[in-house]
């Protein structure tokens, strides 16, 4: 067999060719599975590199053929039949300055060896079970799959955008002169103020205000994100509303308890979980008791509702302008709008649309990129 790295970084030499995006990494994870594992048949060896190399389902098919030409495939069942031993059959031997079995791979990932076979087997899942449930619907999980994202969304980050405090800092090409230290500088030349001491504002992130709809139609989804809630935007010290017939806040009790504690506690604070909707009765309920006191002004407000409201959608309008005028921006989260054939026709997300600088579905681990994309957006996009 050739050198380890030598084998390592022709086989995914080859991937890149075939436009698989193997970086530096994968190729270690690779070399590491082999040292560790140390295969003895091409099966394999072609299950380190599926487990190491391939990140989605999409990859598999050009993956099998780099493999194909560098390795060669497992034999057919029927010559399987005819060996003794081992099913699967060994490596090859090595050839001076090349990796076993090598041929150049084209730019669509098949050999260019006339005399190679092309062998067709199954081709195993190589994804680990987090990857599966990546591109879920929230709605599909159980509470134990739920559960088990959590380790995932630990490592999110909600950034907003930043604005001025009124606090500064010293700069020495800032764009104000500090007249406090620039004089009291000057005591050591005389009282000549020969050097100006410059100052600029310092910066801090936006606040992050979150109302959750647990009606329902959105018991599934709000799970989800009170769960992504606790676990990433504690460090953002974001405030957190239920509603369904009535509002709640949420914050207290998501920053004392553990993650699955809170949602326990969440339930039994909220009364009206899993009730019906009244968004317009509610948003006004936020805008009288916390909007006027300052703590949606300037603020980045985040929306998770289906739009699904039993009463008046002018009233909804109303309290949305309202909102809309005192934040920064208003994100509304809809998991319907997942689906290609959605049209915003409910009477609730047709009074909210026209006051929304943003709408997201993230109704899966993989869709929340959208939506943490549309909390850090750095301007107002509404019409």
């Amino acid at each position: 067999m050739p050198e380890l790295p030598e084998l390592a970084a022709a086989f995914t030499a080859a991937l890149r060719e075939a436009g698989i995006a193997v970086g530096p990494d994968r190729t270690r994870g690779f070399a590491r599975a082999l040292t560790l594992l140390a295969p003895s048949t091409t099966r394999e060896l072609r299950h380190c590199a599926l487990a190491t190399l391939v990140s989605g389902p999409e990859q598999i098919e050009p993956f099998e053929a780099v493999f194909r030409a560098v390795f060669g495939g497992p034999e057919d069942r029927e010559a399987q039949r005819g060996q003794a031993g081992d099913p699967a059959r060994s490596l090859p031997d090595a050839v001076p300055g090349r990796v076993p079995g090598t041929v150049k791979a084209s730019a669509d990932g098949r050999g260019r060896d006339a005399g190679a076979q092309e062998r067709k087997a199954a081709v195993p899942v190589a994804a680990s079970p987090l990857d599966r449930l990546a591109s879920r619907d929230f709605a599909d999980l159980s509470v134990e799959e739920l559960a088990r994202l959590a380790e995932v969304m630990r490592t999110m980050v909600l950034h907003t955008p930043t604005r001025p405090s009124r606090r500064h800092r010293t700069a020495h090409h800032g764009t104000r002169i500090d007249v406090r230290r620039t004089l009291s500088d000057s005591r050591r030349t005389g009282g000549q103020p020969l050097r100006l001491r410059r100052f600029v504002a310092r910066t801090r992130p936006r606040d992050l205000v979150v109302l959750c709809d647990i009606s329902g139609s959105m018991e599934p989804y709000a799970r989800a994100m009170l769960q992504l809630l606790f676990c990433a935007a504690r460090a953002t010290h974001a405030e957190v509303f239920t509603f369904a017939t009535r509002l709640t806040r949420l914050t207290p009790v998501l920053r004392r308890s553990g993650p699955h504690d809170a949602l326990a506690r969440a339930g039994r604070t909220a009364p009206d979980w899993s009730g019906g909707t009244r968004i317009g009765e509610c948003l006004a309920e936020f805008n009288e008791r916390f909007g006027r006191r300052g703590m949606a002004h300037g603020a980045v407000v985040a929306i998770v509702s289906d739009g699904w409201d039993t009463g008046g959608p002018a009233a909804l309008a109303t309290h949305m302008a309202r909102l809309s005028r005192v934040a920064y921006r208003v994100v509304w989260v809809n998991p319907r709008s997942a689906s290609p054939r959605y049209r915003p026709l409910v009477t609730g997300m047709a009074a909210a649309l026209p006051y929304c600088d943003a709408v997201v579905s993230a109704h899966s681990l993989a869709a929340l990129d959208d939506f943490t994309a549309a909390l850090a957006a750095p301007r107002r996009r509404r019409r």
